[in-house]
């Protein structure tokens, strides 16, 4: 059964949805990098999958089991007082239904699903088989009694050697994911591209999530195209190796 405080927090994270357009949710990937971006003010975070494996020497695209991957984000949710997303990639061979119990049996109360399946040779899921797995995660949420924010993924994007070219089969997959139950939709690649953008959110009534680097990227771009999520995927913890190297390279021999 799920705790009290995850229920609570599971409820949050959907009140800030609705409060922030976009909401920003740092991608974190260890304990310290939790507390630094809650100190930093964010109210709600996200733990990133490719940060996540390479904090721990491992790789991604489901290089970790998901019992690894539960044991590792545990100590990073119970050391913060905010909601916490977790990126399960395409779910680690689990059935929804364990998916989500797990995340929820450690305080997790959103979470990220994708729909290249690294498990199976890279292949990616066709537009049926992503949305009834998200509507399996729906309803397990549901029968959980915990209210998991399901952010439904998409690479086709990312996969296409032209992103425009796939950019009708990317709609036809979102909303599928939404009619799915998803509480918000991720195509991934297209954080560039005002244009895609800007199709993408005015196609779907969910918040459309956008991934974009700290530094280089204004969120006030993203505000005008629409987005209502961003997270940084890797980018956060990319800059963060470039700062420390800067810093670092005048005390090596």
């Amino acid at each position: 059964m799920a705790s009290h405080t995850t229920v609570e927090r599971a409820q949050r994270l959907k009140q800030l949805h609705a409060q922030y357009k976009p909401l920003v949710l740092p991608t974190v990937w260890d304990v310290w990098s939790a507390r630094t971006a809650v100190a930093a003010g964010f109210p709600a975070l996200t733990i990133g999958s490719h940060p996540l494996a390479d904090s721990r020497g491992a790789d991604d695209h489901e290089g970790q089991t998901f019992e690894e991957v539960l044991a590792a984000v545990k100590p990073i949710i119970a050391a913060v007082d905010v909601p916490v997303s977790v990126d399960l990639e395409a779910g680690y061979g689990q059935k929804p239904a364990d998916l989500v119990a797990g995340l929820i049996e450690v305080g997790g109360v959103g979470l990220n699903v994708e729909d290249t399946v690294h498990s199976d040779g890279g292949r990616v899921r066709s537009t049926q088989e992503h949305a009834s797995y998200v509507a399996g995660l729906r309803t397990a949420a549901d029968d959980a009694g915990v209210p998991v924010w399901v952010n439904g993924r998409t690479d086709l994007f990312m996969h296409a050697k032209d992103a425009s070219d796939v950019l009708d089969e990317a709609i036809e997959r979102l909303r599928a994911l939404e009619e799915a139950g998803a509480d918000s939709v991720y195509p991934v690649g297209i954080q560039d591209n005002d244009d895609l953008l800007t199709a993408v959110t005015g196609a779907v009534t969910v918040p459309v999530n956008s991934t974009a680097h700290p530094v280089r990227h204004d969120l006030d771009r993203f505000r005008r195209l629409g987005v209502g999520r961003i997270t940084y995927g890797p980018l956060l913890q990319f800059a963060l190796t470039d700062t420390v190297k800067d810093m670092l390279k005048p005390w090596a021999p």
